[in-house]
């Protein structure tokens, strides 16, 4: 299902060089889906590293995923859990034989019709650095913050998991 995962230093997007690499070290006569959350760094490198792959004469497809609806006004939400979803569907296909284009079209389908949303009860920070004053007071959560510790749309206090999910569900 996924041949190569590239990452870059904490909070931080891999290189272009770093993600060219991976695609010549994994792409075969089938070609290369690149399967991309929704950040900044990672949109502009995956997408320059896949047009110097083509340039190179690599088959190479890319497919942002923006599944966060926890900001419901943002016209380009951040990828989130929902990518793992697009990963398997994305994997399922391929591990068929289909070709790229239908591996694309399929990944695209469910990318389009996956949604999330997280809670968060406390934020992450680089390892090197103090943790900070916490962000949140004991006995509340933030709903919709992101994978790097982004602002989420609201504070909301903990209850049990039943009510939470409840909350997110109406969200």
């Amino acid at each position: 299902m996924l041949t190569a995962a590239v990452c870059g230093d904490l909070f931080a997007s891999p290189s272009v060089d770093a993600v060219l690499t991976a695609i010549q070290a994994v792409t075969g006569e089938a070609g290369c889906l690149l399967i991309v959350k929704n950040y900044t760094g990672d949109r502009l490198n995956f997408g320059l590293a896949a047009e110097k792959a083509r340039r190179l004469g690599y088959n190479v497809e890319m497919l942002i995923v923006g599944d966060d609806i926890s900001l419901p006004d943002n016209k380009q939400p951040r990828g989130i859990a929902g990518t793992i979803l697009v990963h398997k569907v994305a994997g399922y296909f391929a591990e068929r034989g289909f070709n790229l284009a239908t591996v694309l079209r399929e990944a695209q389908y469910a990318a389009s019709h996956t949604a999330s949303i997280g809670v968060a009860l406390a934020s992450c920070h680089l390892p090197q650095e103090a943790d900070s004053a916490p962000r949140h007071q004991a006995g509340h959560a933030e709903l919709g913050m992101g994978i790097h510790g982004e602002p989420g749309a609201s504070t909301i206090a903990t209850q049990n998991s039943a009510e939470i999910v409840n909350l997110m569900v109406e969200n």
